[in-house]
């Protein structure tokens, strides 16, 4: 060993192969967990943007393998420079273990965490799914934080060990060689990660999201954007939406546009030109006689459910019947596409509610109505009951949580608890086997889980596939047995809520009941590429339907999930519901920062603009092109979608605070 240390031909390619040697390690395990988890390469359910070409790929090798470089010889730099570790095998001792050891936790903190909360995981959702509480959501996972700071406490432990065993059995001498600190090869890798940095946004979207998902280069792109917000406004050259105006803190990506000011804060549009926005309805009490409220929400059921036919089959056949007897409304849009915002927007009238602000829980429960939730899923996730009032307005309270120990799947987190729909009938059939209840008026809220990811759990009838695809064969390639088995877990659900439908005419509730289906989003089924919802705005991703067994109910134009709370107690009134035709506002995303804002002027007429890249596209056309170069009708669009999107986010910013 002395001798080995003591050879300076052997010094530059022993260095080169321990560092070419760590990122082969570590890019093989980072990788094959991304592709995983997140599809960074093949796709999968949630993933919009795959690197699934090879100039795509090439790019994002280029940018990972600069990352990893510029993070390793960085390192290199710092144990020989600053921590004087220059001789013999303790350099590459610390680089090996600080880098790969470090390097692998993260790795499997950040994949433990994304088994837990998705990989929308923030502190911020943390606390929601912990109920409001960020200690109750570590609480959660208690028993894997603590088997993690025992087992890390080991390792260290083990580590110490090894490095003075090490050192004793190979002493370091004054004749062996010192180690070059390749500050020169740092300061390159670190400007071609920056160049790359700048120039990747720019070339393919796809490539920086998936980059986005790797350590060393979040790593770097986080400090690098720190290091060029100049004007401090939170963006800088290498955010996800560089700030053009690096200078100015009043202009960067999704700034607030004041309207009148000369100024275009956002880069979008010019200076906003407010358009009137609907505002959400007054907290209203039901008088006179007041029928009962069946509401049932159907998760990711697209609006062409009803007519939709599997090897000859109907799919929803309970739902057709409901429809023909009363009324249909294809397509409605969700706003946002995933199922908290939806919901908020469907109970509230409002596209973003504040807390504590008018929903139907509210003003029902004030309008004396007894309220009962059976929910396949918790209703605690992403905030939703406590901004609508559902738990403390609700008498009878049974969702995933309550009802855990019957969940479909093992999986315990709140994201992906599912309780199947005999489950939630059975709850209700024991907590109204007392005819005398329906005295009093009633609103039941049911939500029937069973047509989300992945399609089929143990117990659900096969009315339309022989075979559903499993989890594991989910991939574009199966997209057609996948599609059928989509429709059977909507069939699923149909069946079910044919249970309920006879149920209430059995016990002569039908007609004293306004019923109304509905579902939350949409879901796209590999038409385009993408399996899953919220991700991006089209019709099948956000269309959904509505359908009453009132009959005359009917829309001037295009209506959204926020229109609902307003039709539904002009039914319970016995009014016709009027709806004034308007754009249907949509976002990948919060109101306020999102990554593509979306409007919807018919049923298939849907204008898109993508904030971070500024891909403008008329979706029903397929025609695409960047905002800074449209003309005429395509740039009329795109400028009403604009000003519609800067008025919701200014009326949601002005509007005052509810108590």
């Amino acid at each position: 060993m002395r001798d080995f240390f003591t050879r300076s031909d052997r010094k530059k390619p022993l260095l080169a192969g321990v560092i070419l040697g760590l990122m082969g390690l570590l890019a093989a395990l980072e990788l094959a967990l991304a592709d995983r988890k997140y599809g960074l390469f093949t796709g999968g359910f949630g993933q919009s943007q795959a690197v699934d070409t090879l100039a795509e790929r090439g790019l994002f090798l280029a940018g990972y393998l600069a990352s990893m470089a510029m993070l390793i010889v960085t390192i290199w730099w710092i144990l020989v420079r600053i921590f004087r570790s220059k001789k013999s095998w303790p350099p590459l001792f610390f680089l090996s273990t600080v880098v790969g050891a470090t390097y692998v936790l993260l790795l499997a903190l950040t994949f433990q965490l994304h088994q837990y909360f998705s990989d929308t995981m923030s502190f911020a959702l943390m606390a929601n799914l912990g109920g409001g509480s960020l200690t109750d959501a570590l609480l959660f996972a208690s028993n894997e934080i603590v088997l993690g700071a025992a087992g890390l406490l080991l390792g260290l432990c083990a580590y110490i060990y090894i490095y003075r065993f090490l050192s004793r059995r190979f002493p370091v001498h004054a004749d062996h060689l010192e180690w070059p600190a390749c500050g020169r090869l740092a300061l390159a890798a670190f400007l071609l990660t920056f160049i790359l940095a700048l120039a990747v946004p720019m070339v393919s979207s796809d490539v920086k999201n998936g980059l986005n998902r790797t350590l060393a280069w979040g790593l770097f792109t986080t400090a690098a954007n720190r290091l060029t917000d100049f004007d401090n406004d939170g963006y800088g050259w290498v955010s996800d939406m560089p700030d053009r105006h690096p200078f100015n803190s009043a202009r960067y990506p999704l700034a607030m546009d004041i309207p009148g000011n000369g100024l275009d804060e956002d880069g979008y549009g010019g200076d906003l030109a407010l358009l009137p926005m609907p505002q959400q309805p007054p907290l209203t009490r039901i008088t006179g006689k007041r029928p009962h409220l069946i509401l049932i929400v159907m998760e990711s059921t697209r609006y062409d459910v009803i007519g939709q036919r599997i090897n000859g089959k109907a799919v929803a056949p309970n739902l057709e019947a409901i429809a023909k007897e009363g009324s249909l409304v294809s397509p409605v849009f969700s706003h946002v596409g995933f199922t908290t915002a939806s919901l908020k927007s469907l109970f509230s009238g409002s596209l973003q509610p504040a807390s504590g602000s008018p929903s139907l829980f509210r003003e029902l429960k004030a309008s004396g109505y007894e309220i009962a939730v059976f929910s396949g899923q918790p209703e605690g996730f992403g905030d939703i009951a406590e901004t609508v009032g559902m738990r403390e307005n609700a008498d009878i309270f049974e969702d995933g949580e309550t009802l855990k120990h019957l969940r479909a799947f093992s999986n315990g987190a709140q994201g992906s608890i599912l309780i199947d729909e005999k489950h939630l009938l059975n709850a209700f059939a024991k907590a109204y086997r007392d005819p005398a209840k329906w005295e009093q008026p009633q609103f039941l809220y049911f939500n029937f889980q069973s047509p989300h990811f992945p399609y089929f759990h143990k117990g659900m009838a096969l009315n339309l596939v022989d075979r559903p695809l499993p989890r594991s064969e989910i991939n574009a390639a199966t997209k057609d047995q996948l599609q059928q088995t989509y429709w059977n877990a909507v069939a699923h659900s149909d069946e079910q809520l044919g249970e309920l439908v006879a149920t209430l005419k059995r016990d002569g509730l039908w007609d004293d009941s306004v019923v109304v289906i509905t579902g939350d989003h949409g879901e796209d089924l590999f038409e385009d590429g993408f399996l899953g919802h919220g991700h991006n705005i089209n019709i099948r991703q956000n269309g959904t339907f509505l359908v009453t067994n009132r009959p005359g109910v009917s829309t001037g134009g295009p209506i959204g999930l926020s229109d609902y709370r307003a039709i539904i107690l002009a039914l319970l009134k016995g009014e016709k519901p009027a709806i004034p035709a308007k754009p249907v506002l949509m976002t990948v995303g919060d109101l306020e920062k999102p990554t593509q804002i979306g409007m919807a002027e018919g049923a298939s007429d849907i204008t898109s603009l993508r904030l971070d890249t500024g891909e403008a596209c008329l979706v029903e056309k397929k025609q695409c092109a960047h905002a800074d170069n449209l003309s005429g009708a395509f740039r009329h669009r795109v400028d009403r979608l604009i000003r519609i999107w800067g008025s919701a986010r200014w009326q949601n910013r002005t509007e005052p605070e509810r108590d």
